[in-house]
């Protein structure tokens, strides 16, 4: 029996001719026309003017806060439900996060959460130095409220983009949204290079920076002088000719795994107990993954016995993401609220999404659910 992954990397022969083409160019290391056409054509297809590829989406987060100037005895603001990336990012430049529970309604960063404590924090005259707001698992957060938040209360927004490629916010898509938005290309996303991550911003300035601090703060000379203490987080020529590929048929991707999402819907109607993660009204999602929550009183078995009954059958699926506030490293973060998220932690879980699951493998899994609850709800009948 096969095993049916989370969301397996969906590569073909267009990524392939690319990066042959990168190899036989000779151009291997971290510079290169591949790089240099994969940040055009992925600033033109988020509609900011200004990219720059990175090794990771972290990276991305990492130099964004620190251009936007957050550092020691500043805070940071960002969601509770989310990887724990975007939080380490804040460590990175010696800040310290501030978690804020998520809207029940999208499971994103609550706004009005989000402008109570920031009014709260001006209050106690901490300086919170910037907002990350994260467009979780293909949902972009609801930025026509949080950047009129941050606007009204003189604050940088980031947007952790990382899952939300080919997503959009009203007419915008995201990563148009804040001072600067940071992407993931890591092996589970939408789109791969492997291992990656852009930055992409309206701002010029803030680019060419980031473009600055990851090759070392080299400086244009003949020798190498360095004034600042820079990164080597560059993008290699390899792996952005493989970015090109893959960025082509994101349409297609989006569409397939919005199918997906809509064909789980479809067969999983009549099962009490399991609701989908809602898409926002405000928005389009990228269906990156497919994410329920179960209620064990009308399903029958709770999250975790799901997921070991999946994984017995050779399917992986997981948890949502635990909550950064109950995260042992971050247990004397600060923390607005909640409840919400760790009711999602308990509850939710992402079923194999990727854009490659066949209709076979997807009846598997939705059969393997039928099965479960039946036999559960026969149980409990019983009982």
């Amino acid at each position: 029996m096969n095993r049916i992954y989370l969301s397996p990397p969906d590569v073909g022969a267009a990524e392939r001719a690319l990066l042959l083409d990168a190899f036989d160019s000779g151009w291997i290391a971290p510079l290169g026309p591949h790089v240099d056409a994969f940040e055009r054509e992925f600033a033109a297809a988020v509609g900011v003017p200004h990219a720059v590829a990175l090794s990771s989406g972290t990276a991305a987060l990492h130099l964004a806060l620190e251009i936007l100037g957050a550092g020691r005895g500043d805070e940071v603001i960002t969601s509770t439900l989310t990887f724990a990336a975007t939080a380490n990012a804040i460590c990175y430049v010696g800040a310290t996060p501030v978690f804020v529970d998520v809207s029940p309604e999208t499971w994103n960063l609550d706004p009005d959460l989000l402008d109570e404590e920031l009014a709260r924090r001006a209050r106690l005259g901490r300086r919170v130095a910037a907002v990350i707001a994260v467009d979780l698992y293909g949902q972009c957060a609801d930025y026509r409220r949080i950047e009129a938040i941050c606007e009204r209360h003189g604050v940088r927004l980031i947007e952790d983009a990382a899952e939300g490629l080919g997503a959009t916010c009203g007419s915008r898509p995201a990563g148009a949204f804040g001072d600067c938005a940071a992407f993931s290309f890591n092996g589970n996303k939408i789109i791969t290079t492997s291992g990656g991550g852009m930055l992409v911003s309206r701002r010029r300035d803030i680019v060419e920076r980031a473009r600055y601090l990851s090759t070392q703060a080299r400086q244009p000379v003949a020798h190498y002088e360095h004034e600042d203490v820079g990164y080597n987080y560059r993008l290699s020529n390899l792996l952005a000719a493989v970015g090109r590929g893959q960025l082509a048929g994101l349409d297609a991707k989006v569409a397939r795994r919005r199918a997906v999402r809509a064909a789980y819907q479809s067969a999983l109607a009549g099962c009490r107990g399991i609701e989908f993660m809602p898409e926002a009204a405000y928005g389009r999602s990228n269906g990156w993954l497919t994410c329920v929550t179960l209620d064990p009183a009308l399903f029958g078995a709770d999250r975790e016995t799901v997921r070991l009954f999946l994984e017995s059958r050779n399917i992986e699926s997981r948890p949502v993401w635990k909550p950064m506030h109950l995260q042992p490293v971050f247990r004397q973060a600060a923390v607005c609220g909640g409840s919400v998220a760790e009711a999602l932690f308990d509850t939710g879980l992402c079923l194999p999404s990727g854009s490659s699951l066949t209709a076979e493998d997807q009846q598997r899994v939705i059969s393997s659910l039928h099965q479960l609850h039946t036999a559960a709800v026969a149980a409990c009948v019983r009982a």
